[in-house]
């Protein structure tokens, strides 16, 4: 029997073979919540996390394919997708305000049931950082207890970052970029340099004449300037909810937070505007 509704005089078919949730695989998703602990405050927890984790996936599909397409000089594709990066960024910085109505009685009354798991253990936000040339060896540790994700990530932390890609086109497109930064061990962090610096202010001087270039370096900016409002905002919840008491896998909490707060992604793109 067909399922039919009459809408602004139309009728609407919902017989088809697919519905909606079945396209976006709803029994699934909305299923995945699991509370272990009596106190209703903890499905909050679960589903800011969980909806973190999928801007996350997105975020990675994005950003591979952006790194991709910076290596291939493809830039037009690479700057919608660095576009779309930071507005997911921004949504996860929007995610802390509602986690942040948790007060610090609620989220000890779930805590006890979290055992040693921690934001730590998240493999994909592990590859972002590394992706954006956080690399940390360290950082490998949190995932060896899963195989395949420690593959994943690993891959990640010896793979070129995104802002290695982009020096390696500044110097494909004629920039004198230091011959140390194109051909390098990229499980390093990038270290700045005045040779760098030098290279984006060829570009920023000249922006009619470097367009696409200027236009790289104004999205590694916005990108960046997103993902230092999304830590801070991660510092500030942690901060509210659990004060400076360590974290439930052992880390140092706000403290180790804070440390974050002074990474500098892509520093020369920062520092060049004093010189200008």
């Amino acid at each position: 029997m067909a399922q039919t509704i009459e809408h602004h005089g139309a009728q609407l078919d919902f017989s088809r073979d697919m519905s909606y949730g079945d396209y976006l695989q709803l029994d699934a998703i909305l299923n995945a919540q699991h509370p272990l602990s009596p106190d209703h405050n903890e499905m909050l927890f679960i589903v800011q996390h969980q909806t973190s984790e999928l801007w996350m996936k997105l975020m990675l599909h994005e950003l591979q394919a952006a790194v991709a397409n910076v290596a291939q000089d493809r830039l037009p594709e690479a700057f919608k997708m660095l576009a779309r990066v930071s507005r997911i960024m921004e949504q996860l910085v929007h995610a802390w305000d509602v986690l942040a109505t948790m007060t610090p009685p609620e989220y000890s009354a779930i805590r006890p049931y979290l055992a040693k798991s921690s934001g730590f253990q998240s493999a994909q936000y592990r590859r972002i950082e590394f992706m954006l040339g956080n690399k940390n060896p360290a950082m490998l540790k949190p995932h060896e207890h899963r195989p395949e994700l420690l593959a994943q990530v690993q891959a990640a932390f010896e793979a070129p970052s995104l802002y290695d890609e982009v020096l390696r086109l500044m110097a494909r497109h004629g920039i004198a970029v230091p011959a140390e930064n194109l051909a390098r061990d990229w499980t390093q962090p990038h270290v700045a340099s005045d040779g760098v610096k030098d290279a984006w202010l060829t570009v920023y001087r000249a922006p009619q004449a470097h367009w696409d270039l200027y236009q790289m370096g104004e999205e590694l900016v916005d990108l960046e300037d997103a993902f230092r409002l999304w830590r801070f905002r991660h510092l500030t919840t942690v901060e509210r909810v659990i004060g400076f008491k360590r974290g439930t896998g052992g880390t140092g909490g706000v403290s180790y937070l804070r440390k974050m707060l002074d990474v500098v992604l892509f520093p020369e793109l920062w520092t060049l505007r004093t010189d200008l």
